[in-house]
């Protein structure tokens, strides 16, 4: 890399507000392959930063995604958007929050659960300069696998130990029942089930120490308010960061697919536990966003995972927020 390079590749990352420069810089030369970077901005006080725990490959698209809906709109609606047509491809956004002496993280990954194309946080929290014990407090959205599964190790420890973890109330109560009620969903891999119920108590009851249990429109840590977004989960939650005027909503698993979801929302997702309070979850909180132009964060969207929706026609359009990707 020749010094005008390098001098134009540092303006675009602090436009951009990317700080990892090194990492930039070495993956760019190809010198550190395992390099993985991360994203930080502010919002009013607060730093943000994001860092990639991995990616989800689900294919096929159907009936992963738009259960029921004839195949020849699916693919229609994919070539029109340029996006593959056997599989989607589902990011792992993980958000932190420095406020004052706090270190917020939200969700926390897959952990070992499922593969090595996941379970990346730790090393990518190191990579932006955090270790797991200086983490205070874990706000969790929901307690599916790739959300909760990041609290405990291989050997069922707790990953986190001086933080304190938050779950939404009617969540746990779900989870922690002798048989959690699946017949409003359209998933019918009982293995997946069975594995969703299991990662899911046994990192309850591993944190349950530690834990602290919410209601809708609680404000805790004095940056985070919590939403319920009933649907894919009982008790599945967006997440509202504020510092002053200024506010981001973490959307969680509200949606996984821009093209989908969001432009089709009613077309849904077999991984909702109830997949019409799902969709009615979905729509009533995308045209608030839309309608109040709040920057969002998206758990699984492509990295950062930062952008905004707009009315496109009689639906919604994703529009992601510019970033540099020190990807090697």
């Amino acid at each position: 890399m020749n010094r005008r390079t390098a001098i134009k590749q540092s303006a675009l990352v602090a436009m951009l507000g990317f700080t990892d420069l090194k990492s930039l810089f070495a993956a760019t030369a190809g010198r550190q392959k395992d390099v993985r970077g991360f994203h930080r901005f502010m919002l009013g006080k607060l730093e943000l930063t994001v860092v990639t725990d991995g990616h989800i490959l689900m294919k096929p698209v159907q009936p992963n995604f738009a259960p029921g809906i004839a195949s020849a709109k699916v693919e229609k609606a994919l070539k029109d958007n340029f996006a593959s047509m056997s599989e989607v491809d589902l990011g792992i956004n993980i958000l932190l929050v420095r406020s004052a002496d706090r270190l917020i993280m939200i969700d926390s990954g897959c952990g070992s659960n499922f593969g090595k194309d996941s379970g990346w946080l730790i090393q990518n929290l190191a990579n932006a300069g955090i270790k797991a014990t200086e983490i205070t407090d874990v706000v969790i959205s929901h307690a599916h696998p790739d959300h909760i599964g990041g609290l405990t190790d291989q050997d069922g420890e707790v990953v986190f130990p001086n933080a304190a973890i938050y779950l939404y109330r009617t969540e746990h109560d779900f989870w922690m029942s002798p048989s959690p009620d699946f017949s409003k969903s359209k998933l019918k891999n009982e293995a997946l089930k069975k594995l969703v119920i299991a990662v899911a108590k046994k990192n309850i009851l591993a944190i349950r120490p530690h834990l602290h249990l919410l209601d809708d429109g609680d404000e805790i840590l004095d940056c985070i308010k919590i939403q319920l977004a009933a649907g894919h989960t009982p008790g599945h939650c967006i997440i509202h960061v504020f510092s002053g005027t200024e506010r981001l909503c973490h959307i969680a698993d509200l949606v996984h697919s821009a093209v989908l979801v969001i432009e089709h929302p009613e077309w849904g997702f077999d991984g909702d536990t109830d997949f019409d309070l799902a969709v009615k979850s979905r729509k009533t909180i995308m045209e608030e966003l839309a309608k109040s132009r709040t920057t969002i964060f998206s758990y699984h969207l492509p990295w950062p995972g930062i952008g905004h929706v707009r009315r496109k026609g009689e639906g919604l359009e994703w529009v992601q927020q510019p970033s540099a990707l020190p990807y090697p």
